[in-house]
């Protein structure tokens, strides 16, 4: 195998050193993705990937080599993570901030919290994150605002969080004993660096874990489409509903994926007749919404053969078609 890439890392724990290195191989057209640790002259090793896909090697790359620096190792030859730099600089207080509080937090005021948030959202029938997100009730546990000014130094608690729920919020942390104080300048100085660059390194191996999440999904989907799978065969192998295997195609085929075998399978069992209606419905009224387009073609009372949901995803399925019409009219015009 010859190997293409290679960087060594290190990480220092109880005055020991452990020694990594992450390296790339390429061998008879295949690609090598692996993580050495050396260990008391004892070497492991983990083979990450293996396979002929660049990107996907690439994206297990970048999750797995964050998720080893979010537990301490460093490079001994910089450039793994550019961007680490502009990670720091933006918004460098408040992430700060955001770090220290998840560090140390009060769990027992943080579950409290919760528990508010979620008995608010069912009375006011609204999402939980719309009311706080899991960040800020962080904030609030780890820091502990005894007044409305504390609670307004929080990032992310303006006026009108402050009115609508702050009362509320100062009603759980009052009496809940802390060791800090407000202003927060502290915070800065009491967080060690090497925290803080783990903490950072975590958010990338999180943002990382979904990239590669969505990769494998879209591959999934993508090899069942070139298998002829159904679309309740590709809903069982990717894990997606209906609906976000629908929305997921129609990205697909704007990208330039053939998406008619899977159309004209499912679109089969519905009439000629009633597909012509569609489609003139989108002519004539455009296909941003489709609920004018549903009225159009089946009156306001609710369409027979099968439920509304199923409706809809016909009319998804001719919009892919509509759009890709309408996208090669205007290329050759």
């Amino acid at each position: 195998m010859e190997v293409i890439f290679m960087n060594r890392l290190a990480r220092i724990t109880d005055q020991n050193e452990e020694l990594a290195q992450v390296w790339i191989g390429e061998e008879e057209g295949a690609w090598h993705l692996g993580w050495s640790l050396y260990e008391e002259g004892d070497r492991e090793d983990k083979v990450w990937y293996e396979g002929s896909s660049w990107e996907e090697l690439m994206h297990i790359y970048r999750h797995q080599l964050a998720l080893q620096m979010s537990e301490g190792f460093r490079p001994l030859l910089q450039g793994l993570f550019h961007e680490i730099e502009d990670l720091r600089s933006r918004n460098y207080g408040g992430q700060r901030l955001q770090c220290y509080s998840e560090l140390y937090a009060n769990e027992t005021l943080y579950a409290d919290l919760c528990t508010w948030r979620r008995k608010r959202a069912a009375s006011d029938r609204k999402a939980p994150y719309f009311i706080a997100t899991n960040r800020l009730l962080r904030m609030i546990s780890s820091y502990v605002p005894l007044t409305m000014d504390e609670l307004m130094q929080l990032p992310g608690v303006g006026e009108s969080k402050a009115s609508e729920y702050g009362q509320a919020w100062l009603e759980l942390t009052n009496g809940v004993e802390r060791s800090t104080v407000f202003p927060l300048d502290w915070v800065y100085s009491a967080l060690k660096e090497e925290e803080y660059e783990n903490w950072l390194y975590r958010q990338k191996e999180q943002k990382y874990k979904q990239e590669l999440d969505k990769f494998k999904t879209r591959k999934q989907v993508l090899e069942g489409m070139k298998e002829g799978h159904t679309l309740e065969e590709i809903v069982h192998r990717s894990g997606l509903s209906r609906r976000e295997l629908i929305e997921l195609l129609e990205i697909l085929d704007l990208e330039g994926y053939d998406t008619d075998c899977l159309l004209d399978a499912e679109l089969a069992i519905m009439p000629e007749q009633e597909q012509e209606a569609v489609w003139n419905a989108y002519e004539e009224l455009g296909d941003a919404f489709l609920k004018p387009v549903l009225h159009k073609v089946y009156g306001e009372e609710k369409p027979g053969g099968g439920s509304l949901e199923q409706v809809y995803e016909k009319l998804r399925m001719i919009r892919i078609r509509y759009r890709r019409h309408v996208e090669t009219e205007q290329n050759v015009s």
